[in-house]
């Protein structure tokens, strides 16, 4: 598969995220919402509201990220909302399958997300229920943080199963992924792309954009 770029608008101006998200059209695969609860993680950011107003900006399709508590009760209401994926954490949910069926049932891909510190092992026989597996490559609840190459081994045994079992999904990093990390990425098996300040800290984010992604291509072997 292509790889897929997702700036996080995390990374952006708040005050501008109708314009920062339009800067990006063209050139941007998914516009990455991170929704923080000041719960599950220690920030608190931007929820609903703010997502349905700003999926009347864009046709970009929007890749939001819930790192929130009882996601079984809010998680719906983005995909009633128009996202097209919607990523919950393990950590968070007592049955992600049980939600992933009523992620797709209400018109969004399901996306299962895997935190710093859990072992992705558990949840391998679970991929076939899922759309995405988003492996943090930081601690999840703060942008700007350094890429942790350590963590690629869990993208490389998600992406042995998906090729055993022959299964389309999506392996998506998130966390310190720029021009010198995200061939490392590729190589372990990653296809989706989440990009923060990467993206959003340069002088020309889709200019940006389209490095980010030549760079992914060469090393997944698609350039």
């Amino acid at each position: 598969m292509e790889p897929i770029i997702a700036p996080s608008i995390l990374a952006s101006d708040f005050s501008r995220l109708g314009e920062e998200v339009r800067a990006i059209e063209g050139a941007a695969d998914w516009v990455h919402v991170d929704v923080m609860d000041n719960h599950f993680v220690p920030n608190l950011t931007i929820g609903l509201p703010v997502v349905t107003s700003l999926r009347k900006a864009t046709t970009i399709p929007f890749d939001v990220h819930l790192m929130i508590t009882d996601p079984q009760r809010w998680a719906p209401a983005y995909a009633e909302a128009g996202a097209y994926n919607v990523t919950f954490h393990a950590e968070a949910c007592d049955d992600p399958v049980a939600l992933a069926k009523t992620l797709r049932a209400a018109g969004a891909k399901a996306g299962l997300a895997i935190d710093r510190d859990t072992p992705v092992e558990p949840y391998l026989e679970l991929l076939p229920h899922f759309d995405t597996i988003l492996i943090m490559t930081i601690k999840a609840g703060f942008g700007g943080q350094a890429f942790m190459p350590e963590l690629l081994g869990k993208v490389s045994d998600v992406r042995r199963r998906v090729a055993v079992n022959d299964l389309e999904i999506r392996i998506e990093v998130d966390g310190g992924i720029a021009a010198d990390t995200i061939e490392r990425a590729a190589e372990a098996g990653a296809d989706a792309f989440v990009a923060g300040t990467a993206v959003y800290g340069a002088a020309d984010p889709a200019e940006a954009i389209r490095k980010l992604r030549a760079l992914a291509a060469g090393r997944m072997g698609l350039a």
